[in-house]
């Protein structure tokens, strides 16, 4: 077992590295993950691919993680932390010579076939930049926000197999050439979990850079939802980063949970909840939000329907209520990150997007 200290703010990588061919290594950020961690790492041992090793990055944890990565034989390596995942990925590449270099979360449960997967899909394409997989149908906890929360990102990922320009660092794998060439994941922009990931991916894809999305590659969540933490997520970890993205790329994302059946839907939830307020002066405007209600069932009767096939009609109905405040919490990132990009005076920068001043700085 390997293990190493690391105190650097920064993630500058070396040029001179030798490459050992069809190898891997599962870099996994953690900070105080429980007994998640565990589980995670005896999924990984499970694996029926041979050729990886797995680092384990400690963000700085208070409590000991390193008993469990030394039981499974695993690389350990500690960083002054915590400063988010962002940056402990990125110094676990720096360790890495491995051809590509997968990232898991720490609170999730690879299939033994996942990391197989993926090194079929680089075998078979030799241009792939990246690949990632999805959540499975049968999340870990049994509370219902849990089980709705990974549900629905099992239904969009599978909506959306094929290629992608997005990345997804809770199971997925990159080249680690083409990781290097872009900087990897920005931790001066992103010190917390949201969006590096997504950013990543915008600029691999926009260079003309191949991600594919292969909804066989799958692995289990977990994480515990609560409402207030769902909320947040949504809305200051995802939606407000996404928009400044867009606006600071130029891009208008079209898959996922941005596609445009679901920006229409935005648009008529709030409409409906204007018309709601305008029907205390005026009756009739409840002809409206009925009509947007049905509108924005119909467009997302795929989901539902999906709902009731994994969970029942009872599990759907109330997932109603939990996908309008979804769609909300959509609504409120549009209009706060707008606002929020322009008051700052941005610009669309240059492919990496790394500054938040108007010229913007290149980090290759």
């Amino acid at each position: 077992m390997k293990e190493k200290t690391y105190t650097s703010n920064s993630a500058e990588f070396g040029d001179a590295i030798s490459i050992s061919s069809g190898y891997a290594t599962v870099i996994v950020p953690a900070y105080n993950p429980g007994k998640g961690l565990e589980h995670c790492l005896e999924a990984l041992a499970q694996s029926t691919y041979q050729h990886f090793d797995v680092l384990v990055v400690d963000d700085g944890s208070t409590e000991s993680i390193k008993p469990p990565v030394e039981r499974f034989g695993y690389q350990y390596l500690r960083i002054d932390g915590p400063v988010g995942p962002s940056r402990a990925r990125n110094l676990g590449v720096r360790e890495t010579k491995s051809e590509f270099v997968v990232f898991i979360d720490a609170d999730v449960c690879v299939h033994p076939d996942t990391i197989e997967r993926m090194a079929q899909n680089f075998a078979k394409d030799k241009d792939l930049a990246a690949v990632i997989g999805t959540y499975d149908d049968s999340p870990a906890d049994p509370g219902f926000l849990s089980q709705y929360r990974n549900m629905f990102h099992h239904y969009t990922h599978c909506q959306s197999a094929g290629q992608v320009t997005t990345f997804w660092s809770g199971c997925g794998a990159m080249r680690r050439d083409v990781f290097i060439k872009y900087g990897g994941f920005d931790e001066q922009r992103y010190r917390c979990p949201a969006i590096e990931d997504i950013e990543l991916g915008t600029w691999v894809t926009a260079d003309g850079g191949r991600i594919v999305l292969d909804q066989k590659i799958q692995c289990k969540h977990l994480k515990r939802w609560s409402f207030s933490n769902m909320v947040k997520t949504d809305i200051f970890q995802r939606g407000i980063p996404w928009i400044d993205l867009m606006l600071r790329s130029g891009k208008v994302a079209k898959t996922l949970n941005v596609t445009g059946s679901q920006r229409l839907s935005v648009g008529l939830v709030f409409t409906a909840c204007s018309l709601i307020v305008l029907a205390i002066w005026w009756p009739w405007a409840l002809i409206g939000t009925a009509a947007a209600i049905i509108a924005v069932t119909l467009l997302n009767i795929k989901l539902y329907r999906f709902f009731v096939s994994r969970r029942g009609l009872w599990f759907a109905i109330k997932s109603l209520l939990l996908h309008w405040l979804y769609f909300s919490c959509c609504g409120i990132s549009v209009i706060a990150g707008t606002v929020r990009f322009y008051v700052s005076g941005r610009r669309i920068t240059n492919r990496q997007g790394r500054s938040d001043t108007p010229e913007g700085r290149s980090t290759t």
